[in-house]
């Protein structure tokens, strides 16, 4: 369900309160946790965390008009979502079998997630500690290399 909305405090007005309430304290751990080089905005009717031209010329493959994707946070028709694309960068998945296994770690009820993306009905059902590890250990830096890595197969 893409919002129409043009700025990140647009598109939290629009949601519920309970919805509102969830998907700021997920920003708040995404943006405690986020790489200076990063930035925040809507992209693709999602609150986006992407790498800008400025640092990033090129932009996304896809469309070079929009900032290189990282993350995103949306609130869904039936569930809210956390988007974390740099979880899938190298060959071997070593970043998402270390995502799995530390949420196995922190006791929160079972992930779902399907490819890069984190599905969830209340914020309790996360586990922001390590949410918040997984942004941390993707700077900009290194998700650029490895997007390209993986662009120049």
């Amino acid at each position: 369900m893409q919002s129409k909305a043009t700025t990140v405090s647009a598109y939290l007005a629009s949601l519920p309160d309970d919805r509102r309430k969830a998907i700021e304290t997920v920003r708040s751990v995404i943006l405690a946790n986020l790489d200076k080089d990063f930035e925040e905005g809507m992209q693709y009717g999602m609150i986006g965390y992407y790498i800008p031209h400025r640092i990033y010329p090129a932009g996304y493959h896809t469309d070079p008009k929009q900032g290189l994707p990282f993350a995103a946070l949306a609130s869904q028709k039936n569930y809210m979502s956390i988007y974390v694309m740099g979880l899938y960068t190298g060959s071997d998945n070593a970043r998402v079998r270390w995502f799995h296994e530390a949420w196995v770690k922190s006791g929160k009820k079972k992930l779902d997630m399907g490819k890069s993306c984190i599905r969830f009905k209340k914020v309790d059902d996360l586990a922001l500690d390590v949410l918040g590890e997984a942004i941390r250990r993707m700077p900009a830096k290194a998700y650029i290399e490895a997007y390209e890595k993986a662009r120049n197969r």
